[in-house]
Order: C-alpha cells, then structure tokens, then sequence
C-alpha cells in the first residue's frame, strides 16, 4: 500500500472543498491525507461488545427552570443597551450579498 496518495484523489478532494491548491501544497497534502485516512481506517478495526448506541458519556439530566411570568421590560431601559438605534428599532449593518 502507498504512502500517500495521488495527485488526482487530492485534486479531487481541493474541488469538493472548493479550495485552491499550489504544486507544493498538493504534494504536501498526497501524504498528510493518506496519514489522516489511514488514522480513520483504524477505526473499522476497533471491537465492539455491545450494540448499544453510544448518545454521550455523559449520564446527567439537565434541570430545566420553570417558566414564570415576568413584568414588561421598559423600551427606554432597553434601548440604553444599544450601540446604534432608531427610535425603538436597533440598527445592525446590512449583510445581504456579502
């Protein structure tokens, strides 16, 4: 089995990617991908005892708060809060086409 892997297989990844590579980088990355897959495929080799779904480590529940009723929060107080407002509106910077 190689040490890493083709010009053409990492070619393919950088378009997936969408990301553009020099001749250094794609030489670069023939071996540190196949590192990386090789890493992975060790995976396949791990025994399991069990079918169980692993969720997480973790067997704490969160507590949830309950939900109360509050009082109206006051606009004016609110607004103080604000970098940039205009009248009871807040302002933000425009993000459309970037």
């Amino acid at each position: 089995m190689s040490d890493k892997l083709t010009r053409e297989e990492v070619l393919h990844v950088a378009r997936l990617a969408r990301i553009g590579l020099t001749e250094e980088e794609i030489e670069k990355y023939q071996v540190q991908l196949k590192k990386l897959l090789d890493e992975v495929e060790k995976i396949k080799d791990v025994e399991l005892k069990s079918n169980d779904k692993l969720i997480t480590p973790v067997t704490h529940t969160t507590e949830l708060r309950e939900d109360k009723e509050g009082d109206m929060l006051d606009p004016e107080e609110i607004m103080k809060n604000v970098p940039v407002s205009n009248g009871n509106f807040v302002e933000v910077p425009v993000m459309i086409n970037e």
